[in-house]
C-alpha cells in the first residue's frame, strides 16, 4: 500500500471502482435490464422520430431537435475542460485545497501531498472520460444531423431513417456515459473530505441513478407510450 494511501483510502476507492464498474457493466450489458430502463425506451421512440421525418417536406423542427441535443452535449463538454483546468491548478497548489478542507470539522486529518495528488488525479481521470464521451456523442450527432438532411421522402428512404436513429441513439448513450462520469465525479469530491464520505456517495450515486434510469415517473410514462 503507498504511504499516501490508507487502508480505508484504498477500501473507499474499490467501492468507488465497484460502484461504477458494476453499475455501467450490469445496466449498459445486460440486455434484459437494459430494456427496462429509460435509455432504451427513449432509443425507440428517437426511432420512430426519424422514420416519422421521412415523408415530411418542411424538417425544420427535425434539424432543430439535433441542435438542441448538440447544445446540450457541446455546454457539457465545454464544462469539461473548465473542471479540467481547475484540477490542474489544484495540482499545482496542494497547500490551497488542503487548507480549506483543514477548516471543515468533519474533514480527515493529515492529508499529505501524496493523497491530495491521488484525489486529484482521480478527478482528472474522470473528467476526460466524460470529455471523451461527450465530444464523441458530439460528432454522432453531427453525423445524425447529416443522414436526417440526406433523407429522401419515399418509403425507400426508411432504411436510411433507421440508419439515421442508430446513429443517434449511439449519440446519446455516449451523452449517458458522460453525464454518468459527472455524477461519479461529484462522489470523488467527497473522498477530499474523508474516505467514508467517498464510499457513502458512490452508493448514493448508484442508487440516484437506479431510481432516474428504471424507476422514475419518467421511466413509467415513456414506457408506457411504448
Amino acid at each position: 500500500m503507498p504511504g499516501f494511501l490508507t487502508t480505508l483510502d484504498a477500501l473507499a476507492l474499490a467501492v468507488f471502482v465497484a460502484c461504477w464498474a458494476g453499475y455501467a457493466a450490469v445496466v449498459d450489458r445486460v440486455p434484459s435490464i437494459r430494456r427496462r430502463s429509460v435509455i432504451h425506451a427513449m432509443d425507440e421512440h428517437r426511432r420512430r422520430w426519424l422514420v416519422a421525418a421521412v415523408p415530411k417536406d418542411n424538417r425544420i423542427a427535425d434539424v432543430a431537435i439535433v441542435g438542441n441535443l448538440m447544445a446540450s452535449t457541446s455546454f457539457l463538454a465545454n464544462t469539461c475542460i473548465f473542471i479540467l483546468g481547475g484540477s490542474v491548478a489544484l495540482l499545482a497548489s496542494p497547500e490551497v485545497g488542503r487548507r480549506v478542507l483543514g477548516a471543515m470539522p468533519f474533514a480527515e486529518a493529515a492529508l499529505t501531498d501524496g493523497g491530495w495528488e491521488v484525489r486529484v488525479l482521480l478527478l482528472l481521470m474522470i473528467f476526460v472520460r466524460a470529455f471523451f464521451d461527450l465530444t464523441w456523442a458530439l460528432r454522432q450527432f453531427n453525423y445524425g444531423s447529416i443522414l436526417l438532411g440526406g433523407l429522401g421522402r419515399t418509403e425507400a428512404a426508411l432504411p436510411a431513417a433507421e440508419v439515421a436513429a442508430q446513429v443517434i441513439n449511439r449519440a446519446a448513450r455516449h451523452f449517458n456515459t458522460g453525464l454518468r462520469a459527472y455524477y461519479f465525479g461529484l462522489a470523488v469530491l467527497a473522498w477530499m473530505v474523508h474516505p467514508v464520505a467517498l464510499m457513502l456517495a458512490s452508493v448514493w450515486v448508484v442508487r440516484e441513478l437506479h431510481r432516474r434510469e428504471f424507476r422514475s415517473a419518467v421511466q413509467a410514462a415513456l414506457s408506457r407510450a411504448g
